[in-house]
């Protein structure tokens, strides 16, 4: 039976390079899973000023309805001629209807753009930070790729495209 044989450590040599190549990939890793999770929310929080933006313009149109709806009922009223006392409650109803919805009538969301800056503003920032998690992906890769080439050439540019992946997005609006 032949005997297997067994490589110690201490026969080859230790690649400091390597070493340091190893850690530089560590740190993007943890740097992407951070800018990855960013980007997530950054998307997150885009989408809900998207819906809150949407919902005040269908409370808006809603409002819009009801009131055109009461100008109608309005017009028929008296269209329709009704005498009396009938007549005058009908009109009394619509008229304080109106009067309500008049008093708490928003302005358009449409025409004012609520919800547009913050909106923008957010998708922006995911895109910076899409635009980040990508370069840091591609630092990763061309990192790793020392390991099968043994060039130092592929570290750097992953350096220099870790560090552009890395900058932090515009403020918050």
């Amino acid at each position: 039976m032949p005997e297997l044989e067994i490589h110690h450590e201490s026969e080859h040599a230790i690649d400091p390079a390597g070493q340091r190549v190893g850690v530089l990939a560590a740190v993007l890793a943890v740097v992407l899973a951070i800018v990855s999770i960013a980007s997530h929310r950054t998307h997150t929080e885009a989408i809900m000023q998207k819906s809150s933006a949407n919902d005040a313009w269908a409370h808006y149109q809603a409002t819009r309805v009801k009131f055109h709806n009461l100008e109608l009922g309005e017009s028929l009223v008296g269209a329709l001629g009704a005498k009396g006392d009938a007549n005058r409650k009908v009109g009394r109803q619509v008229r304080r209807a109106r009067e309500r919805l008049c008093s708490a009538r928003q302005e358009d969301p449409g025409r004012s753009g609520a919800g547009r800056p913050c909106g923008r503003s957010a998708e922006h920032r995911a895109l910076r930070f899409d635009l980040g998690e990508g370069l840091l992906e591609i630092a990763l890769v061309l990192s790793s790729l020392y390991f099968i080439s043994r060039k130092r050439l592929f570290p750097v540019i992953g350096i220099v495209a870790g560090s552009r992946g890395r900058q932090s997005p515009s403020p918050v609006c």
